[in-house]
């Protein structure tokens, strides 16, 4: 072997950590001595009986408008240009619009009504359109956070304090594994439109939970997963002898002091090895028909979120309990007309494409699909480069679909103007929730003892199971 392409055990521990291919080497042992199994979930979990098994998070990073999607307000439109009334907005949280004039900002689209169930749908989503009956918007959602990155985090992990498990991570920590070739969690990001915030991996993290259960970033291009692949010239009988040596180690110290990190890497390896013949499969999309390609409009290996929703079928199908898609590029501050093109072009389409063939497949009865920003945005007009709107918490729009919600529903609202949730106001923390309830799991029994406390994804405020929209 080239010594320029020996590892040795020092640098080998050292560049090991938590990551999926460069711990991919030390599974065989792991299987062999019987010191990795699939996660089976916590004990007497679910709770009762599951209507979803499986998630689909479509997150619309950056903010999509609900008053250029699903929430048509004909007031809006009629006082166009005018000074927002004070009686909405006075003591009110506002981002940039802070001590600035407020004008209100008419729909920059039509709406008209959809299907049987006539549900509300703006131009810029000619696909949903196609979709009403079958998807359920909430358009009562508020949040507690106006700017991005905590707002996210307050989306993913019911609280704005950073470092907190995220919901996919609670989920696989109390349901177990359905897949053993692959993770329980998977991120999958693209790009497309104006002013792509960016996505800190703290938003799929795995908190005070052990780290098994964070999820993993797959790439858009390239391979998939870092060095999934062998690098060139690693002879396999080198790696058995260092893979023994490493995995003896690990072993003894994990008797010594029972740490549930060293049982974590034990398992990444384990999971890694796997993954180096499950992942390049389940990205060849050459199994799939040109029809398939084409409703869904990917194109492989473009990184796009056309592709990725092709992704997130395929990993379900293989047993991945949460996919989270992150489109970013929903900012849209300014431009809004044009930039609301632009996404609704790369998304509209792949997400009707998603839930029809998991419709066509028998998935969707069973899958919980989410779509949905960290918050909506203001009714009044801010201009950058056309009009545009700031960020706003007080009142957006959410969809689910499939996994025993009732399709073709419209629940809740906001106000004439569309600024503040009024009528069955659903807090995040309903969302979540809910989503836990869909997926056979009690709230108020599902928690973590950290610091002392004993810590749930709802956390210690009042939340409540959206009835309404249960099957």
């Amino acid at each position: 072997m080239n010594a320029a392409n020996f590892i040795n055990r020092r640098t080998f521990l050292q560049n090991t950590g938590l990551s999926f291919g460069s711990a991919a080497l030390l599974s065989q042992l792991a299987r062999a001595e019987g010191l990795v199994e699939k996660y089976p979930g916590l004990s007497g979990f679910p709770h009762h009986v599951p209507k979803a098994k499986r998630v689909i998070f479509l997150c619309m990073a950056g903010g999509p408008s609900h008053l250029e999607t699903f929430d048509y307000k004909p007031q809006l439109d009629k006082l166009n240009g005018q000074a927002m009334p004070e009686s909405f907005t006075k003591g009110q949280p506002i981002a940039q619009l802070q001590g600035k004039a407020l004008k209100v900002q008419g729909h920059l689209t039509r709406f008209k009504q959809y299907g049987k169930s006539g549900q509300y749908i703006s131009d810029f989503l000619p696909y949903h359109q196609k979709m009403a009956d079958d998807i359920t918007v909430i358009r009562s959602m508020v949040t507690e956070q106006i700017n991005h990155d905590p707002a996210h985090t307050f989306m993913n992990t019911g609280t704005a304090i950073s470092g907190r498990p995220s919901m996919g991570s609670w989920i696989n920590y109390g349901l177990g594994s359905e897949s053993e070739n692959l993770p329980g969690f998977v991120v999958l990001t693209s790009v497309g439109g104006r002013n792509p915030q960016p996505i800190a991996s703290r938003q799929w993290g795995s908190g005070f939970l052990p780290s098994r259960f964070q999820g993993v970033e797959f790439n858009s291009t390239g391979d998939p997963v870092h060095y999934v692949t062998n690098p060139e010239g690693v002879d396999r009988q080198h790696q058995n002898a260092l893979i023994k040596t490493i995995q003896k180690l690990d072993a003894q110290r994990n008797e010594l002091v029972d740490d549930p990190e060293i049982a974590t890497r034990i398992s990444a390896y384990e999971m890694a090895f796997r993954m180096q013949a499950s992942v390049p499969e389940l990205t060849d999309l050459s199994g799939e028909s040109q029809k398939t390609l084409d409703m869904y409009g990917a194109k492989p290996g473009d990184g796009s979120y056309a592709s990725n929703c092709l992704l997130a079928r395929r990993l379900i199908e293989k047993g991945t309990r949460f996919v989270q898609l992150y489109h970013r590029g929903w900012d849209h501050h300014g431009g809004l007309e044009k930039y609301m093109g632009i996404c609704s072009k790369l998304t509209d389409q792949p997400t009707w494409a998603l839930l029809t063939d998991l419709k066509q497949r028998g998935l969707l009865e069973d899958t919980l699909v989410v779509w949905g920003g960290e918050f909506g945005r203001t009714p009044m007009f801010q201009g950058k480069g056309g009009a545009g709107r700031d960020h706003h918490i007080k009142g957006f729009s959410m969809w689910m679909a499939g996994g025993g919600v009732k399709p073709g529903l419209s629940h809740g609202g906001t106000d004439e103007l569309g600024y503040n949730a009024v009528k069955d106001v659903v807090h995040v923390r309903d969302f979540h929730a809910t989503l836990l309830h869909l997926l056979g799991i009690d709230h108020h029994r599902f928690s973590k003892k950290f610091q002392g406390l004993d810590m749930r994804l709802t956390g210690v405020e009042p939340a409540k199971v959206i009835k309404q929209i249960l099957a």
